[in-house]
């Protein structure tokens, strides 16, 4: 596992190479079909929030998808399907606090930022109908 700075390090890289490279990764890129959420999604459905909505949208229009729902690879594989060989993932991260149990309970939560890597349903293989656009 990563470390918090490392993660926090890896999102300020990739928004700084749009910047230098004329891109402003806050702005949507409205592209992709009507059917979908202009907001990423992720395969249950739910919207991203925070910082992964950038993150996810600059990947998929650097990538050119039309998608916009997103999975971990064991999300794939839970559902029968296999992101295919050579395909790159993008950070997406999940905050949150923790109290250790040997802490009072009026002690305060230590804050934690995990990243992790999704994928595209347009990078994976054999996925249910449901992702697939008609």
């Amino acid at each position: 596992m990563q470390s918090g700075k490392d993660t926090y390090q890896r999102i300020t890289d990739t928004i700084i190479q749009q910047l230098e490279a004329g891109t402003k990764p806050w702005i949507r890129p409205w592209r992709g079909n009507s059917r979908r959420s202009a907001t990423p999604l992720r395969a249950s459905g739910e919207a991203y929030r925070g910082i992964n909505v950038v993150m996810l949208w600059l990947s998929g229009q650097l990538a050119g998808y039309d998608e916009n729902t997103w999975m971990t690879y064991r999300q794939a594989q839970e559902l029968g399907a296999q992101v295919r060989k050579g395909e790159q993932g993008t950070l997406v991260v999940k905050y949150g606090t923790f109290t250790p149990k040997e802490q009072e309970a009026d002690d305060r939560a230590i804050p934690y930022l995990k990243g992790y890597t999704v994928f595209n349903v347009e990078q994976i293989d054999n996925l249910p109908d449901r992702f697939k656009s008609p």
